[in-house]
């Protein structure tokens, strides 16, 4: 018997994908660069040249009348052995606390309450009015509502059988109620921030928590905080940022006192600069402030884990 062998059938071979050529127009990169010099030339101008120039007049002792002569690191160490600087840190510190606590807290509440409850534009506008407004009118508006004797807190206080109350003037209420100008004006844009954080939470996870009976005070703590983390995080980063850097309300409603207490670090280095003509000094006192910023910012940066996120 005779066993025939056949060749095995040739399989043929598969096409690549197509894929899509890799083509550059000419002139792409032109015209990007186009687009990003105006950016370059501004970020170039107004913040490397400036900086660089601090650097140099912080080794100096420069006073704006006569060429700056240089002094090594003579003004750093004149700002660690000044008192009145750690003093205004000191103030500048409590400040900052006190405005993080309240601009968190209430704006928690705000961005929770237009989340769960009540979704108006008109609602949403009205609370960022006040951040549009510029500082200074806003110190205005409020030194002139604070006045112990014409002011209208004070009239609401009398009305109410209260004696007046120096809200600027007393050393135990001027930087609490600065901050507590500070956190009207800012407290519209954190709520806002928080409320698009919300926004991205999926709502099949409060779902499946009403399901399991859990109510709104639950779901907060336990559903929208947790997932709110990154949120929280640029929040504190740029309120702690923004708040070190508070001047225009306490130059135009307490110059700094009652006696000094509300002198925040802005104030004390704008004082060195243009009052006793200590530029130097100053710039030496500005990029400390810096580095503290920027350790700061580290810390809650990676104590926060802003990177990450739990919706992924």
């Amino acid at each position: 018997m005779t066993v025939v062998q056949t060749a095995p059938a040739s399989v043929p071979a598969l096409d690549p994908p197509d894929r899509a050529p890799r083509t550059r127009r000419k002139g792409d990169g032109l015209t990007a660069w186009a687009f990003l010099l105006p950016s370059i030339v501004g970020f170039a101008v107004f913040f490397v040249y400036p900086a660089v120039r601090g650097v140099y007049y912080s080794t100096t002792d420069w006073n704006l009348l006569s060429p700056p002569k240089s002094v090594g690191l003579a003004n750093y160490r004149a700002a660690i052995h000044d008192p009145e600087f750690w003093k205004s840190l000191r103030v500048t510190t409590y400040f900052v606390v006190l405005s993080l606590v309240a601009q968190l807290a209430i704006g928690l509440v705000l961005a929770g309450i237009m989340h769960r409850l009540l979704r108006s534009v008109m609602v949403r506008a009205v609370l960022l009015l006040p951040w549009l407004v510029p500082n200074v009118t806003i110190g205005l508006l409020w030194m002139w509502m604070l006045d112990t004797n014409l002011g209208f807190a004070n009239h609401l206080l009398h009305s109410l059988g209260h004696g007046t109350e120096g809200f600027l003037t007393d050393p135990n209420l001027a930087l609490p109620s600065i901050a507590g100008i500070t956190t009207w004006a800012g407290i519209g844009y954190i709520a806002l921030l928080f409320y698009a954080g919300m926004l991205q939470i999926p709502q099949d996870v409060y779902q499946s928590a009403q399901l399991d009976g859990a109510g709104e005070i639950r779901m907060f703590f336990g559903i929208t905080l947790p997932l709110l983390r990154p949120i929280i995080a640029l929040v504190l980063v740029v309120s702690v940022i923004g708040s070190f850097q508070i001047f225009d309300v306490v130059a135009v409603t307490t110059a700094g006192g009652p006696v000094g207490l509300t002198k925040v670090i802005y104030y004390y280095i704008y004082e060195e600069a243009f009052h006793h003509f200590r530029m130097g000094y100053a710039s030496a006192m500005a990029l400390c402030l810096a580095l503290v910023l920027g350790v700061l910012t580290w810390v809650q940066m990676r104590l926060l884990r802003a990177s990450t996120s739990d919706l992924g």
